[in-house]
């Protein structure tokens, strides 16, 4: 099934940010919240979790030594400006987290957002979610790494605030992330998946 956007997954018309954190606190699966509704978000594939694997333990350790660190999919993401609650596949904060409300369990001001791409989840990953992250003044970086074939997208924010898009489209290129000094040889993305 394509889809662009994530369904609703309450019947409830309207539920509180207040709502939706305690609501979410207490469930087993993941949920996004935008303006009040609440979505179910979708389960992820061997390819996705071979490439999140290779990509978070490549980027980690590129990262050791620096003040930015990586985090998984359970960091949860909070957007004021648009109420957008998520948690990106893989999202990098430098200097230090900034926490929202109570529990330190949200956090609003990421360098770096990464997601990994399926059938379902890329029309809204490249377009209406793209679209609610650029909402976010400490975003600089926003990588969209295929899990089908060997792509990869990177949206940067240039010198004059205009997003600027990257590809890498053979596995002998290598990833470059600038915000973070960061290169990763799309081979060692993609290495356990069943594209090579």
């Amino acid at each position: 099934m394509d889809i662009e956007e994530p369904v609703a997954s309450y019947q409830k018309k309207f539920i509180s940010i207040e709502e939706f954190i305690e609501m979410e606190n207490e469930a087993a699966e993941k949920h996004e919240y935008f303006q009040g509704e609440v979505f179910a978000m979708a389960g992820a594939s061997d390819n996705h979790n071979e490439i999140f694997s290779s990509l978070f333990s490549e980027l980690s350790s590129r990262l050791k030594g620096k003040t930015c660190r990586a985090y998984g999919g359970d960091k949860r993401l909070y957007i004021r400006e648009n109420t957008l609650f998520t948690y990106p596949d893989i999202s990098v904060y430098c200097d230090k987290s900034a926490p929202f409300g109570k529990g330190g369990r949200t956090f609003t001001n990421p360098t770096v957002l990464i997601e990994i791409l399926s059938e379902s989840t890329k029309n809204y990953d490249r377009g209406g979610k793209f679209s609610l992250y650029r909402d976010i003044p400490t975003l600089q970086e926003y990588v969209l790494v295929d899990s089908e074939s060997i792509r990869v997208e990177i949206f940067r924010l240039n010198s004059t605030q205009h997003w600027e898009l990257e590809e890498y489209k053979t596995i002998e290129q290598e990833l470059r992330i600038a915000a973070l000094d960061a290169r990763i040889p799309l081979r060692d993305v993609y290495q356990f998946t069943s594209l090579v």
